[in-house]
């Protein structure tokens, strides 16, 4: 486990679409994109397989999750697809 922080990841699908998906998670990031990869993660097993685009390990799991949520805004996705 991550020690007391927390991982704000994004994740793109191989698939020709490139659909992306932007996840939380306090293991280790390794762990997190297995499972994704493994079809454990209802929302995202249909789009297998996936690669890791962007882990922002922060320390505060509340300012992660508040990063996780601004990510999934629309200002947050055109933030990520110019910078991250």
């Amino acid at each position: 486990m991550t020690p007391q922080g927390a991982t704000v990841y994004i994740l793109e699908s191989e698939h020709p679409h490139g659909q992306r998906y932007v996840g939380f998670t306090r293991l280790p990031i390794h762990v997190r994109l297995a499972r994704h990869n493994a079809g454990d993660v209802p929302s995202t097993s249909r789009h297998r397989p996936w690669r890791l685009i962007t882990a922002i390990w922060l320390p505060d799991p509340k300012r992660a999750l508040a990063l996780e949520r601004y990510l999934k805004t629309g200002s947050g996705r055109a933030f990520a697809k110019r910078h991250l």
